[in-house]
């Protein structure tokens, strides 16, 4: 017999070789129709796969993001069992469970390709191969096994990948005629996948080498049932609404420009205000933090990101390093800012009682993503942090930490932003060469976080392996008004740097000591922090900052002159307005700027200029009626007065 422990705390005795399907059907038939994959000990296991030890479990349903990675992960599988049939001599490449459904590489062949317009055939396909009910059977094999299986098929992608691996490590899954190289987890049969939807097919290089061949991905979702399926595709329809790229063009936010670099985005005036109102808007609350900016130059000595580490880390992802006239002298552009701030600390001797020091920068970083990962302002090549290094003593971590969790929940608040949990992201114990640092300073860092959020009563998941490469970290994972998840604000603990770069204060005992260094980025990245507030605004930004809160609407150029005696007065109540002197119709002048997402129009004819009035129309309300330039001004400012004061 064997001892199962359930999430509860609660122990029951199953024979030894129990399934955790077996385990489910014990508490409830119910349950058992709703469970698709199990948790054994931290690792996922198929519903079929006997368990034969004392282990910890949890059984995941749907809801649960283990349950919905087993099943696109063997909806991949389907997908492939498909194109198997219908372009016979197809080679797979990989096939994972992504985010929101999954994809896989294929290569047709020579002379083959997989259309768009092809895809509503293999979804046919795979309906009728998943109400086959197949099983989805698992097999242990030996190395030499698996490269004859594959081998003998002409599977050179898998024959790859299997050379990679360690003999004793490898599995396979088999269903109907279909036997792929995985190492799971799967439902137990094909039944359960219902609803069947392919997005859209790409291309994706091998391994993501630009210098190996080109392969077809193609992109599906599925789900247990139809209005699931229904229900995310109207979804679906309304992200494409709010998709920033889209939004960002019409409110004339940024742009890009081929002449410029893909991924470097270009800020238009009114992104630009956008930009310094948030930048302006988090001063303020560090300022009354007890941090002080700095500034520091986009590029930096080789040998500084050696130090750091980030040269290994990220020299395969940076531009090429600069070469200068002096010989063997090579600087990159800058990765991260921290390494500079290091070098600020260091500039000075320091003494127990300058501490914590707060160092702050919106400082611009580079990456060279591949040009096939770049995607609007969410994933780009050039991207300004809002950073911050807290140096400080030991014992004054946690203290920092919390205060940090403040700065970031005040943002939240600000922006609307009111459903997100924690994440704990810590080392991978099994992959420890990935990261820089003792196993004190990493146990040290971790316990500081995990202490944290025990007392500050925050529920927080625990995540292997998503730590930085220097220290372990407290990520903000929010969702959007369309419940899509985002990572925005982090914060780090790193004991690593400050001895890279022999960082030292003099405490209060008069001897060295080394401080501990906090890295934080509320906002993120401001591109990317734009890009998700315009998809969760749908553009409509919180009137103290949005970059034009009043567009003024002659409606002929014979009021041009009182419109600008009108917009003058507003400027002087700080309030940012602009006139539109289109020579067009008034409703297409409406139209136009309901488009722009502008909060108040103000409109100007005969009556309104004999009156010294304006005529106000507010966005998604209508007409608010005829009044006094210093009442709208007084209007606007409460309101957002009103605004401010809910997160101050």
């Amino acid at each position: 017999m064997i001892k199962i422990t359930f999430p509860d705390g609660s122990v029951r005795e199953y024979a030894k070789g129990t399934t955790a399907m077996q385990i489910a059907e014990s508490i409830s038939s119910r349950l058992a129709q709703e469970v698709l994959a199990a948790g054994v000990n931290g690792e996922t296991y198929d519903l079929s796969r006997p368990i034969n030890e004392d282990a910890t479990i949890r059984l995941y349903k749907w809801e649960d993001a283990e349950g919905k990675h087993a099943f696109w992960h063997s909806s991949a599988h389907l997908l492939a069992e498909a194109l198997q049939e219908l372009y016979p001599g197809i080679k797979f490449g990989i096939g994972p469970a992504i985010e929101n459904g999954f994809y896989y590489d294929v290569d047709p062949g020579e002379g083959v390709t997989i259309k768009d317009a092809d895809l509503v055939a293999v979804e046919k396909k795979m309906q009728e191969l998943a109400a086959k009910k197949s099983p989805i059977n698992r097999e242990s094999i030996t190395k030499k096994e698996a490269l004859k299986l594959f081998g003998d098929r002409g599977e050179t992608y898998k024959t790859e990948l299997i050379n990679e691996l360690e003999d004793g490590t490898i599995t396979t899954y088999t269903q109907g005629n279909f036997t792929d190289l995985c190492r799971g987890p799967h439902l137990p049969d094909t039944s359960y996948i219902k609803a069947i939807k392919l997005m859209s097919v790409a291309g994706a290089y091998w391994r993501g080498d630009e210098k190996r061949r080109q392969l077809t991905r193609i992109y599906g979702i599925t789900f247990p049932k139809k209005k699931a399926l229904d229900e995310y595709l109207v979804l679906l329809e309304e992200a494409k609404k709010r998709d920033h790229r889209k939004l960002g063009k019409e409110m004339e936010l940024f742009t890009f420009s081929q002449n410029v670099g893909q991924g470097l985005p270009l800020w238009l005036p009114k992104g630009t205000q956008l930009r310094l109102k948030l930048q302006e808007f988090l001063t303020r609350i560090q300022k009354e933090y007890g941090y002080q900016q700095v500034m520091t130059p986009h590029i930096g000595n080789k040998m500084l990101y050696v130090t750091s580490g980030h040269y290994a880390k990220y020299g395969k992802d940076s531009f090429k390093p600069i070469q200068t006239p002096e010989e063997g002298e090579e600087f990159l552009l800058k990765p991260m800012n921290c390494p500079h701030h290091c070098e600020i600390y260091k500039a000075f001797p320091r003494s127990y009682k300058e501490l914590p020091l707060r160092l702050a920068e919106f400082g611009t970083v580079y990456r060279y993503e591949q040009s096939g990962e770049l995607h609007g302002l969410t994933r780009v090549r050039g991207f300004t942090q809002d950073d911050a290094h807290i140096f400080c003593a030991p014992e004054d971590v946690k203290g920092e930490f919390i205060k940090v969790m403040e700065i970031i929940h005040i943002i939240f608040r600000a922006l609307n932003f009111t459903d997100y949990e924690a994440q704990i992201s810590l080392r991978d114990p099994n992959n420890k060469e990935k990261y820089i640092g003792s196993e004190e300073n990493w146990a040290a860092a971790e316990s500081a976080i995990i202490e944290v959020c025990q007392e500050q009563n925050i529920p927080a998941k625990v995540e292997l392996g998503e730590a930085a490469f220097y220290g372990p970290k407290l990520d903000f994972m929010v969702k959007d008004a369309l419940g899509r998840k985002w990572q925005l604000g982090t914060i780090q603990v790193d004991y690593n740097l400050p001895e890279r770069f022999e960082l030292e204060y003099v405490g209060s005992d008069n001897q060295k000591h080394r401080p501990v260094m906090i890295h934080r980025a509320p906002f993120g990245s401001m591109e990317r922090f734009v890009a998700v507030l315009i998809e969760h605004t749908a553009g409509k930004f919180p009137l103290w900052l949005v970059p034009d809160q009043a567009v003024i609407l002659p409606i002929s150029e014979k009021f041009n002159d009182y419109a600008a005696e009108v917009a003058k007065e507003l400027r002087k109540q700080d309030i940012r307005v602009i006139i539109d002197e289109r020579n067009e119709k008034i409703g297409r002048k409406i139209r136009d700027n309901e488009l722009k997402k502008i909060p108040y129009m103000l409109i100007i004819g005969e009556k309104e200029a004999e009156n010294r009035e304006i005529s106000v129309r507010k966005q998604g309300e209508g007409d608010v009626g005829s009044m006094k330039i210093t009442n709208f001004a007084a209007l606007l400012n409460n309101e957002v007065e009103k605004q401010m004061n809910q997160w101050q």
